[in-house]
């Protein structure tokens, strides 16, 4: 059942009697009553609350590529929710209806952690994914839920923007298996215009997941144009991402629509992502990926070693299969990511479903 004022975790009193967040980077600080930035945490009589534990948005089973994550169980589903706020601002969200929310109990579907995990079990899905808005800001319930998962044998997604701090961090990502992040554009003036953020906790989230944790990941930008898809942008990301991540984290590049406060702009052109895949890939990160349009090259997986096609994709439906476990079946190089022994069959299904 809902539980609206529950305890949450990552906040400090303040002499004056406020209190300050410390679960992301925006640090709000709370007079008794008033909520934060994302809408969801609040001081409550001096402490901390989370007002959305125990309820969605509303849930769904789709392909864990659409999360998108292209190297985790391919082709099998994921049950998929959210709640409502989020901590960015983006003016070009493409959730804008759910992270924007704030008549919540008008569209609340209710779900226990362990109901969440049994209705995953019960669906025939390999994961849960906390997407359509940032599971920190809801990180109670998010890591309440992915406990229940792992012990019900289902593998916990986080779907985030990486906007945390050094606090709360740590003991997020100890209850996942997998997070696809956004790095939605790689100058500070970019974040600071177009999501109300900061550019470096989005560094500092990445580079502790590929150094301090065994979570897999995946990373997400979406180029819009004329904001973030300059060669010189696309250099310098890449050349980071190489240095600071190495060859192995899958990158997805994927075409923006015009949606929210950015109706200005013009869908992005396939040539732009391809042209961003081809800088990455020449800066040696092995898996890049075009999204958002149709190019089965681009959406394909190829073996590092030989070049071949190892894992074929159509939009969400899997063709050709080139692996022996996590092995390409023509060289035998080792690619990088989770995978069963056989592929997933879920296809780009998309079905809504009620827990309660």
């Amino acid at each position: 059942m809902p539980q609206p004022n529950f305890p949450a975790r990552w906040w400090e009193p303040l002499p004056d009697g406020r209190i300050v967040c410390r679960a992301c980077p925006r640090l709000c600080k709370l007079q008794p009553g008033q909520r934060g930035f994302c809408f969801v945490r609040q001081n409550l009589e001096g402490r901390m609350v989370l007002t959305t534990y125990g309820r969605s948005s509303g849930f769904c089973v789709d392909p864990i590529e659409k999360k998108p994550l292209n190297h985790f169980y391919p082709g099998t589903s994921a049950l998929s929710f959210g709640t409502a706020g989020c901590n960015l601002g983006c003016r070009f969200c493409q959730n804008w209806d759910i992270s924007k929310a704030r008549e919540f109990d008008r569209l609340a579907d209710e779900a226990s952690p362990e109901a969440i995990a049994a209705a995953a079990r019960r669906l025939g899905c390999r994961s849960v994914a906390f997407t359509y808005n940032d599971p920190v800001i809801f990180a109670e319930y998010a890591m309440d839920t992915a406990d229940a998962c792992r012990q019900a044998g289902v593998a916990p997604v986080a779907v985030t923007a990486g906007y945390m701090t050094d606090d709360s961090r740590p003991e997020f990502y100890r209850h996942f298996d997998a997070a696809n992040v956004d790095l939605k554009g790689f100058t500070e003036e970019f974040y600071h215009r177009n999501c109300y953020g900061e550019l470096a906790p989005v560094l500092d989230t990445l580079k502790y997941l590929r150094h301090e944790t065994t979570v897999w990941f995946e990373v997400t930008t979406l180029l819009i144009p004329g904001e973030n898809d300059s060669e010189a942008e696309i250099e310098a990301a890449a050349a980071w991402y190489a240095a600071n991540l190495g060859p192995d984290v899958p990158w997805h590049f994927t075409a923006f629509h015009p949606d929210y406060k950015m109706l200005d702009k013009p869908p992005t052109s396939p040539a732009t992502l391809l042209r961003a895949r081809a800088i990455a890939r020449a800066h040696g990160i092995r898996y890049v990926y075009a999204g958002n349009v149709h190019d089965p090259e681009a959406a394909s997986t190829w073996c590092p070693g030989c070049g071949r096609r190892v894992i074929e994709r159509d939009w969400y439906v899997l063709g050709e299969w080139n692996l022996n476990g996590n092995r390409c079946k023509h060289c035998g190089f080792e690619i990088a990511g989770h995978f069963d022994k056989e592929p997933g069959r879920w296809g780009n299904r998309r079905v809504p479903v009620r827990l309660n």
